[in-house]
């Protein structure tokens, strides 16, 4: 499929994820397949005033292509300003955030709580698309509450405003990321729209990948949390849907050295202190559902330098062995 004049070769991207979803992450994902892939989200208002910290979020490696960086705020003139600073850094797409349920960012009228004006959401990506010579595309949730179920009409005002693609995760603001997820308003956006539509939600398995395309029609889906610990994922999902086969996970030693691989490379990009501070999740993600998998993450919280990790990584392989 294509989004605008990007060319998407496959059938799962990755979904931006603030935290978590790296540069680091980003890169191994692609490895294992990952068709497009989305950068964590950045302050509009932070970037406008040149926050540091916004240099290394918006950095893209030309190995992760195509990939777009992710703006959130709710001023369409200071949108349009931090989608021209980003432009820098030379993504592939510029993708708005309308989704996002955090309270620190809802409570600033950003993020899902732009739902609750398809006005502003016109607005925002038309003023938007008018300052970047790439495509724009809108991450919207179902709605902003069961009482604002208005998919469809947020993604419709996102369309007439220029949007190249629309992302729908199928739960509300207030649902979070609890189940249960709606893929139907998924199929009811698809429905509506002439651009692509990407389905988003719940998706952790190379059988469910198949099931939300045949569900919904979507053109693309986006992989989350069940990529975390497991970007593997990505290489399932196209075997399944190319072949009909469920390729297994790797074993726990091979699981291990890609764990390694993604926090060195993060140590690499952003400094070892840092990466390391970080990996604490990766390496809970990572042995998650292994025998004893509750003593292994208390002993993830206490990693500090890269052999800590690497001993924890041994000490996994030989309990499992």
């Amino acid at each position: 499929m294509q989004i605008g004049t990007v060319k998407i070769n496959g059938h799962a991207a990755l979904a931006p994820m603030a935290g978590v979803a790296d540069r680091a992450m980003r890169l191994i994902c692609v490895e294992f397949g990952a068709a497009y892939v989305v950068g964590e989200m950045v302050s509009s208002k932070g970037l406008c005033h040149g926050d540091k910290k916004s240099a290394e979020l918006l950095t893209l490696d030309d190995a992760e292509r195509p990939a777009a960086i992710q703006l959130f705020g709710d001023n369409p003139e200071i949108m349009a300003r931090a989608a021209t600073i980003a432009m820098q850094y030379k993504p592939d797409i510029i993708d708005i955030n309308m989704g996002c349920p955090a309270p620190k960012i809802t409570g600033n009228s950003s993020g899902c709580a732009l739902m609750r004006s398809p006005s502003l959401c016109f607005d925002i990506v038309s003023t938007v698309s008018r300052a970047v010579n790439v495509p724009v595309t809108a991450k919207i949730r179902k709605g902003f509450d069961s009482n604002t179920v208005n998919a469809v009409e947020v993604a419709l005002a996102c369309q007439e405003g220029g949007a190249a693609a629309v992302t729908v995760h199928g739960r509300t603001r207030d649902q979070m990321y609890a189940p249960p997820v709606d893929w139907d308003i998924i199929r009811k956006v698809k429905e509506s729209l002439r651009i692509p539509v990407i389905g988003n939600g719940d998706v952790n398995s190379a059988k469910e990948a198949a099931r939300l395309y045949e569900l919904t029609g979507c053109d693309l889906i986006m992989v989350g949390r069940g990529a975390l610990g497991a970007p593997w994922i990505f290489s399932q999902i196209e075997e399944y849907l190319a072949n009909g086969t469920l390729l297994p996970d790797p074993p726990v030693p091979k699981r291990m050295q890609i764990l390694l691989s993604q926090v060195t490379l993060a140590a690499g990009l952003k400094g070892e202190r840092v990466a390391l501070l970080e990996s604490r999740r990766h390496a809970a993600y990572y042995m998650r559902g292994l025998p004893g998998a509750a003593a292994l993450r208390a002993k993830a919280v206490q990693i500090k330098t890269l052999d800590d990790l690497k001993a924890l990584c041994n000490e996994v392989c030989k309990l499992l062995k």
